[in-house]
């Protein structure tokens, strides 16, 4: 993307961002990428750059592990591996070592089913691949520690076991020396010592004649000398020697096997680049999480749709303030291409414009963004800015004239991929002049389909945005009463600047005020006044519009409530009406079992009984109860001296009795040729045939 000026990405703090992203890289690839990050114009690569974010914060988020351990810069190594002749040590074969671990463990982590849920990621190792060999040549000579294993060769093998006794023997001629001279009294408190790498005895300076070897050197107080001992001067010079084979044997396995490794230096060279990028995406990720970012929609298109958006900066600030921060949401698109913006002076006018610079540049660079994930990002080739903040001396000392010049290199490269942004559009100069200019070049923008927002003062300009095509309002809301800014984009109207307001509220003699107004042009005075209640008319709109949301939103929680009840109360019902049938089953099983053991009984009494007749008479009591019918003809009587019965349409609400039950109820549902009754606090579903209309005595007779 090519940016205007030249320090726009500084204006925008963009500079920052990139510090935020190098402060989360472990190493040097990802730190040297983070410094340089670019700003793409190929959809293909801010999807994917965007998509790696997106799913390594998801890992991050739900703590699933990925082989991602920070590894030292090898650059320099794997640039002298490819070098003929060259030899690296053990520490950084270890080092290398390390790097086919991590890409070892790295593969093994993408299976199948990973490398389908997080195709992002897995792009950055497609075309490579694991290369065993590479761990196994430096396990085959080197320990853990980077020493050469004294197997790695036959030669060193034998100068090892060689130095083994050597050293041995020695110890033990100078041990017995030692013990000797030390007996004499010849031997200084240290006793021993190593000097030129060889072992000598530390003797008092007066007797150093006595004791017969060489003479290696004197302390800084010349009262003792360091003497190899006579004896052991063949075997330290034996030692010497195998000490030195040792070291040419090591040298020539080292190098030899940077020999053998320099055919993998393009495969460990991209592992390099592999794990530098797997740090990379962590860190952006990282940086992510830090300020609630989100993965949005991008489109090989211009257009800019923002829902709840951050500055991710003033977010980050107001966080650990404990502040709240306000989102902006706004569009952009073929129809309402430019923005224009007005509203009083600290009113978030500037804040909202760097906000979508910013989240423009984050999103071309593959970084996600503080939005709503609904939101939706076009791909711009160019992005222009000119933003006076008054903040900065720098931005201070910009003059009229540089602000034309800037203007002009806008209307001279501005095209339908150009994305501008211009704080207080024509201001330095005579308000009258300045904003005939500044139409001049938002005419001269909208008719080469740029897109863009603008803040001003000037009414000209908010009447120009008002009725020319491609060009929209927009207002940072203002509390007048209590003069505080709230910091919020009202999308579709101008906004007043609220001069004499502000004035006023400040306690300025009321009589300079009335001074001022008589100065003003009537029609630009009632202008601004009516721009000014307009606000405040939709202010309290929308004061009034959240206020019935939040009765509508209590009303549907009570309704949700009260389904609940009367769900929870219809479940009580059928379970009781359950139980009552279960208890009926129940009942109805009992008296079965308890008939059948009666007939048993019979049968076995029938079979030894001989008076047959006694035992007629038992089965008839048994089949024929007559307290039943007694009962049943009792319970009859009871209906008839409270119930009358009566021929007519069964209906919902009147009176019935169970021919078969002698119960009475009330009718509540009719289902076609079925009835609802609810009996006492039981319904039950009945056949009509089977139900007879009833009413009670008492009605009959009033009636009559």
């Amino acid at each position: 993307m090519r940016l205007f000026p030249e320090s726009a990405y500084i204006q925008l703090e963009f500079d920052k961002i990139k510090s935020l992203l190098a402060a989360h890289c472990r190493s040097e690839y990802a730190i040297g990428k983070a410094g340089e990050l670019r700003i793409h114009t190929k959809i293909e690569l801010i999807e994917t750059e965007l998509r790696q974010s997106f799913e390594y914060k998801q890992l991050l988020q739900n703590s699933i592990y990925f082989p991602n351990d920070p590894v030292f810069n090898l650059s320099k190594e794997l640039k002298m591996l490819s070098i003929p002749g060259a030899v690296l040590s053990g520490g950084e074969f270890i080092e290398i070592r390390k790097l086919a671990e991590l890409i070892k463990n790295v593969f093994r982590w993408f299976d199948d089913e990973r490398r389908k849920a997080y195709n992002g990621l897995a792009t950055i190792i497609e075309g490579s691949y694991y290369e065993q060999a590479i761990a196994q040549m430096i396990d085959d000579i080197l320990h853990e520690n980077g020493h050469v294993k004294d197997n790695a060769s036959n030669e060193l093998q034998n100068i090892r076991m060689n130095l083994y006794r050597k050293r041995n023997e020695l110890r033990r001629v100078f041990d017995k020396i030692v013990a000797k001279l030390n007996k004499q009294g010849y031997l200084a408190d240290i006793e021993e010592s190593f000097m030129n790498g060889r072992r000598v005895m530390a003797v008092y300076a007066e007797q150093k004649r006595t004791v017969k070897g060489i003479l290696h050197g004197e302390s800084d107080s010349r009262r003792t000398s360091f003497i190899e001992p006579e004896e052991t001067i063949e075997l330290n010079n034996d030692i010497y020697s195998l000490e030195n084979d040792e070291k040419k044997e090591v040298y020539r396995l080292l190098r030899e096997l940077t020999a053998r490794l320099s055919i993998y230096t393009s495969l460990l060279s991209a592992y390099h680049s592999i794990s530098g990028e797997f740090d990379y995406i962590r860190a952006k990720a990282k940086l992510a999480i830090d300020i609630n970012a989100e993965y949005p929609l991008v489109e090989d298109k211009a257009i800019v749709h923002l829902e709840n958006a951050f500055h991710p900066l003033l977010y980050l600030y107001n966080k650990k303030t404990g502040k709240p921060t306000l989102p902006v949401s706004l569009s952009l698109d073929e129809k309402n291409r430019i923005l224009v913006i007005s509203g009083p002076n600290a009113g978030g006018k500037t804040v909202t414009l760097k906000t979508v610079g910013l989240l423009q540049m984050m999103v071309q660079s593959g970084l996600l963004v503080p939005v709503h994930p609904s939101s939706k990002f076009g791909v711009f080739k160019q992005l222009l800015i000119h933003i006076g903040d008054t903040q900065s001396l720098e931005f201070d000392l910009s003059t009229y004239s540089s602000h034309l010049k800037n203007m002009k290199h806008f209307m001279e490269v501005a095209s339908g991929k150009t994305l501008f942004f211009i704080d207080e559009l024509g201001s330095g100069s005579d308000p009258n002049l300045g904003g005939a200019f500044a139409e001049v070049i938002l005419e001269e923008l909208v008719k080469r389909h740029s897109y863009g927002i603008v803040t001003t003062h000037y009414l000209n300009l908010k009447v120009m945005a008002s009725k020319t095509p491609g060009i929209l309002n927009g207002a940072m809301a203002f509390d007048e009463r209590n003069l505080m800014p709230l910091y919020k984009l009202n999308i579709g109207k101008p906004g007043s600047s609220y001069t004499f307001a502000i004035a006023e509220r400040i306690g300025l003699n009321r009589s300079l005020i009335d001074r001022a107004r008589r100065m003003v042009d009537e029609d630009h005075f009632r202008l601004d006044k009516l721009l000014n209640r307009t606000e405040q008319d939709l202010h309290n709109l929308e004061k009034k519009e959240k206020e019935l949301h939040q009765l509508m939103n209590e009303n549907e929680k009570l309704k949700k409530e009260m389904k609940h009840v009367m769900e929870r109360e219809k479940h009580d019902q059928q379970v009781e009406l359950l139980k009552h049938q279960n208890k009926v089953s129940e009942d109805k099983l009992a008296y079965l079992k308890e008939m059948e053991r009666k007939l048993k009984q019979m049968v076995i009494d029938w079979k030894k009984e001989e008076d047959k007749s006694k035992v007629i008479k038992n089965i008839s009591a048994l089949l024929f109860n007559k307290q039943e019918k007694k009962a049943a003809s009792k319970m009859q009587k009871q209906l008839e001296s409270k119930f009358v019965e009566l021929a007519g349409e069964i209906k919902v609400g009147e009176k019935v009795k169970m021919r078969k039950g002698h119960q009475v109820g009330e009718v509540i549902e009719i289902r076609g040729k079925k009835a609802v009754v609810k009996i006492g606090a039981l319904p039950m579903q009945v056949d009509i045939k089977d139900l007879v209309l009833v009413k009670p005595k008492e009605e009959v007779v009033n009636k009559k």
